[in-house]
């Protein structure tokens, strides 16, 4: 896998967004995410900077790829 771009956790919002995410709640500083169809969640914190691997498995878990 590419070595991925520090992004913020809003960015990582919108681009999830783009795939058919939506935000099904906001929990203090993370944002839970659902998609239909899918068993998965995804809790996205919204910080400055996301770190590499927390962006990596978010992507993994998402079902996309870098």
């Amino acid at each position: 896998m590419a070595r991925l771009p520090r992004i913020s956790g809003m960015k990582a919002v919108k681009a999830f967004s783009k795939d058919g995410w939506f935000m099904a709640r906001q929990t203090g500083s993370h944002v839970i995410m659902v998609k239909t169809g899918y068993m998965v969640t995804l809790s996205v914190p919204k910080h400055r900077e996301l770190d590499r691997g927390t962006l990596r498995k978010l992507i993994r878990l998402a079902g996309l790829s870098a």
